[in-house]
C-alpha cells in the first residue's frame, strides 16, 4: 500500500504520466551489473546499459553470494539509473583532460558509485570514499578492497571534518541519505516509512551537508548532488537553493534522447531524473554543481596526509592486497580453483591443493581472477580470506 498523500504529490508532480509510474512500481526491478574496467575483457551477450559503458542488465537474478567472480570484483550489482554518474564524470573529464583529479565520494557505502569512479578516473587520481557509519564503512572498505584499484582511501568521518582543509578536492560527489521514493519499488519497507515530515526532514539534512562540505571544494571544482527519490524538495528545490547561497553555477551533463531522461520539473536549471516507468532501472535525481572562482592547484603529493590528519582511516586488509590489479603475481606462487574449491575458500574452509604445489604462501585464483591467498603446510592450506567477509549462506557443493 502507498501512503495516499505520497500519491496525491506524485500526481500533481507527474500530472500527465503518473499512473505509468505507479504501476511501475508494483513491477520486478531490473537486475543490472557493472564490469570491472580492470578485470573484465571480452563481450557479453546482455543487454548494455545505455549510459554506463561496462553496464548490463541481467536476464534473471543469479545467486551472486554463490559467484566466485562477484567476489573477486569482476563485476559489482548495481541499480541502473545510478550509473548515470558516469556521465557527469566524463562531462568533468572532457575539460580536465588526463590531469589527476582529488576526489571525495562523501556518502559513498555500499561501494558502488566509488568502485565506478574508480574506473572512470585517471591513473593519478585520488579517490576519498567516506562512510559516516562505521559498520557501513566496513562493508565499503570490504567492496573497494574487492575492486582492486589502489588509489583510494576509505575513510569513517562526518562531513564537517573535512571542511578543515579547504580546497582539497576537485570533486565531491554527494549521494545524500533521503526518502528514497525512487526505491518504492526495491524497498516495500520504504513504502511503509514515508511522510511529508521525513521528506522535509531529509531536504533540510541534505542541505546541511552540502554546506558543511563545500568549502573542502576548490574553486572551480564540481559538486555531483544525487538522490533517489521523486519529490522537488529534496531535488530541484535544494539544488536551485544551494547553488543561489553558496555562489555555484549549475553545469549541463550531455545526455541522448533515447535514453529518455526527464530534465527539471522546477526551476530552471539542468537537472536529470529517472523514472522507472521511463528507463529501466529505479528513480533517481542528479545534477552538478561548479563553485566559482579558479583552481589553485592541485595537493596530489600531500592529500594523503592531510586526510590521515582529518578523519579515522580504514586501512584495507592486508589479505586482500591480492586482489589489487597492481599486485605481481610472481611474487608469490599461484593456483587456479576450481568452483567448488572456490566456494570452500570463501567459506574459510581449509584446502588440499595438489602435491606438487610448493609449501608457503599460495595466491588462490578463480578463472585467473585473485580470490585472496592461504598457507600451504603440506596436508592441508591454512585459509587466510578475511573472516569478516566469509560466506554463511549454505549451497551444496560437489567435493
Amino acid at each position: 500500500m502507498i501512503n495516499s498523500e505520497f500519491v496525491i504529490r506524485t500526481k500533481e508532480l507527474l500530472p500527465d504520466d503518473y499512473e505509468a509510474l505507479f504501476a511501475a512500481i508494483d513491477t520486478e526491478p531490473p537486475v543490472s551489473i557493472r564490469f570491472n574496467r580492470y578485470k573484465a575483457s571480452g563481450t557479453v551477450d546482455y543487454k548494455p546499459v545505455l549510459w554506463c559503458d561496462r553496464g548490463y542488465y541481467l536476464p534473471e537474478r543469479p545467486s551472486f553470494t554463490f559467484d566466485p567472480l562477484f567476489h573477486a570484483g569482476v563485476y559489482y550489482v548495481q541499480e541502473a539509473s545510478s550509473m548515470f554518474v558516469e556521465q557527469a564524470f566524463k562531462t568533468i573529464l572532457a575539460s580536465e583532460g588526463n590531469a589527476g583529479l582529488s576526489v571525495l565520494d562523501l556518502c559513498a557505502a555500499p561501494g558502488g558509485k566509488s568502485t565506478h569512479i574508480l574506473d572512470l578516473l585517471p591513473d593519478n587520481s585520488l579517490l576519498v570514499a567516506n562512510e559516516i557509519i562505521r559498520s557501513r564503512c566496513a562493508i565499503l572498505a570490504e567492496n573497494i578492497a574487492k575492486w582492486g584499484n589502489p588509489n583510494v582511501i576509505v575513510t569513517n568521518s562526518a562531513p564537517a571534518r573535512f571542511a578543515k582543509e579547504k580546497g582539497l578536492f576537485d570533486v565531491i560527489i554527494a549521494d545524500l541519505p533521503c526518502s528514497g521514493e525512487g526505491m518504492f519499488r526495491k524497498d516495500r519497507v520504504a513504502r511503509k516509512e514515508w511522510s511529508v515530515d521525513n521528506v522535509l526532514m531529509c531536504a533540510d539534512r541534505q542541505r546541511h551537508i552540502v554546506s558543511d562540505v563545500w568549502q573542502a571544494l576548490k574553486p572551480g571544482g564540481r559538486l555531483i548532488y544525487s538522490t533517489c527519490t521523486f519529490n522537488t524538495e529534496e531535488n530541484e528545490d535544494n539544488v536551485s537553493r544551494l547553488a543561489s547561497e553558496l555562489g555555484a553555477e549549475v553545469i549541463d551533463i550531455p545526455v541522448k534522447p533515447e535514453w529518455n531522461i526527464v530534465g527539471a520539473l522546477k526551476h530552471d536549471i539542468p537537472a536529470y531524473r529517472f523514472f522507472p516507468h521511463r528507463t529501466r532501472g529505479e528513480g533517481f535525481f542528479l545534477a552538478m554543481m561548479r563553485k566559482n572562482g579558479s583552481a589553485t592547484g592541485r595537493v596530489q603529493s600531500e592529500i594523503s596526509r592531510k586526510i590521515q590528519n582529518l578523519c579515522n582511516t580504514y586501512y584495507v586488509p592486508s589479505a586482500a592486497s591480492v586482489l589489487s590489479t597492481a599486485y605481481d603475481r610472481n611474487s608469490m606462487p599461484a593456483i587456479d580453483l576450481s568452483y567448488d574449491q572456490a566456494i570452500k575458500y570463501l567459506r574459510r574452509e581449509a584446502l588440499i591443493l595438489p602435491t606438487d604445489v610448493p609449501k608457503g604462501y599460495i595466491t588462490v585464483t578463480y578463472q585467473g581472477h585473485p580470490l585472496g591467498i592461504v598457507k600451504n603446510i603440506g596436508s592441508r592450506a591454512n585459509n587466510l580470506y578475511p573472516i569478516e567477509w566469509r560466506i554463511r549462506d549454505q549451497l551444496k557443493i560437489k567435493n
